[in-house]
C-alpha cells in the first residue's frame, strides 16, 4: 500500500483575476474530489487581510494517485488557464501529525 502524499501548496495570484482564479480553482477541486477516489482532500482558504494569497491542503493516497491527478483533463485545464494569473507557487510536502474533519 501506498504511503499518502500531503502537501500544502502556497500561491499568490494576480489580485486583478483573483474571481477568474477563485472560479477555476473551485471547478478543480470540485472535479477532482468526484472524479479521482486518489484525491482524498483538496482544501483551500486565502488570507482574510490579502485574499491573493491562497493556500491549499491536498491529501492523495499515494504516489500513483498523485501522478494520475496531474494528467486528469480537469486539472490540465485548470493549470492551462490559471498560468497567467498565478504570480508565484511553492509546494511544500508536510508530515501530518493530526487530521481530522467532522
Amino acid at each position: 500500500m501506498s504511503e499518502k502524499i500531503v502537501r500544502i501548496a502556497e500561491l499568490e495570484i494576480d489580485p486583478a483575476r483573483l474571481d477568474a482564479y477563485r472560479a477555476l480553482l473551485s471547478e478543480e477541486i470540485e472535479a477532482s474530489i468526484a472524479l479521482e477516489p486518489g484525491v482524498l482532500m483538496l482544501h483551500a482558504v486565502s488570507e482574510k487581510a490579502q485574499p491573493e494569497l491562497i493556500r491549499i491542503l491536498e491529501v492523495y493516497a499515494g504516489r500513483e494517485a498523485y501522478d494520475a491527478h496531474l494528467g486528469m483533463p480537469h486539472f490540465l485545464k485548470y493549470m492551462r488557464e490559471t498560468a497567467d494569473m498565478v504570480r508565484s507557487l511553492r509546494l511544500i510536502d508536510v508530515d501530518p501529525i493530526m487530521m481530522g474533519a467532522k
